[in-house]
């Protein structure tokens, strides 16, 4: 019963900025790392940036300088901030957490349905 919901995500144009939310719901006792995503059309699902017990840290080269992720844990909820948009980074961004629930011992893998980014030149 644990949701990933994503949100903030539309159409921006090149030079601009937005910001995608990633909000954790359900029976979750302990979330231990979050995580964007993107899947371009005809290409790989590309790790963006991360959020574990290690830091905060930019995976892409392509984003990197551009795209910063945060957490507010509170709320069970990441973010992120996009920057200086560029049209190849139109993609639907995916939102990933590994949570363990109410009652469990082990963590699983939860993933969002995804929100569209699209950059228009």
């Amino acid at each position: 019963q644990v949701q990933l919901v994503e949100s903030g995500g539309g159409l921006a144009q090149a030079g601009g900025s937005l910001r995608l939310s990633c909000g954790a719901s359900g029976d979750i006792s302990m979330i231990s790392a979050m995580a964007w995503y993107r899947e371009a059309a005809g290409k790989q699902r590309e790790l963006v940036a991360t959020d574990t017990s290690l830091g905060t840290s930019t995976e892409l080269d392509a984003v990197k300088g551009r795209f910063t992720i945060s957490t507010d844990s509170a709320a069970r909820t990441v973010f992120l901030q996009m920057n200086s948009l560029k049209p190849e980074d139109t993609a639907v961004y995916i939102c990933y957490a590994r949570i363990r629930i109410v009652d469990s011992t082990s963590f699983n893998d939860y993933w969002g349905q995804g929100t569209q980014v699209t950059v228009s030149a």
